[in-house]
């Protein structure tokens, strides 16, 4: 195992910009973003079918979404269920309920609504559904030709 941040893929280095200007990868594998909108997997639930069919549409027409990353977002929608479902269940019951010997515990849906919502955060970062992480997208053909003012960007200050 290796120390250290992981290592930024060259295709968002290209996208984000190279700041340590430093050498690509010129080997390094690429993905293609998929066309179409994959069908969700059966066995996810009604709710995480729904998270499914509106994240992949936004997904496949952003052109991010790859065919390496349908298990990312299979994993979020089935943590997004597992929230909602956990969620209800807290509403309902409350954050103190009734343990096996009678008296009162900490209502589990808490436990499950924490973990749920760190792998949202995780699977999301990893598919840019979270601000900070699509801040650093730059989706193709977003408009940046349209800007005037895109060329001055990749001028330094003072340089003609």
């Amino acid at each position: 195992m290796t120390r250290g941040r992981k290592p930024k893929p060259s295709s968002l280095k290209v996208i984000q910009g190279n700041a340590g200007k430093r050498k690509l990868n010129d080997a390094e594998p690429q993905a293609e973003a998929l066309q179409q909108i994959p069908e969700a997997p059966v066995w996810l639930t009604e709710l995480g079918t729904e998270a499914w069919d509106h994240l992949a549409s936004w997904l496949v027409g952003s052109k991010i979404l790859t065919a390496t990353d349908l298990h990312n977002l299979e994993a979020f929608c089935s943590a997004y269920s597992r929230w909602r479902d956990a969620e209800e269940h807290y509403a309902k019951e409350g954050p103190v309920v009734e343990g096996a010997t009678g008296g009162p515990v900490k209502n589990p849906a808490a436990t499950v609504i924490n973990e749920s919502l760190k792998q949202m955060a995780m699977f999301g970062s990893a598919l840019g559904l979270d601000p900070a992480s699509r801040v650093r997208l730059a989706v193709p053909g977003s408009g940046e030709d349209d800007n005037p003012f895109a060329a001055l960007l990749g001028k330094k200050r003072g340089g003609k």
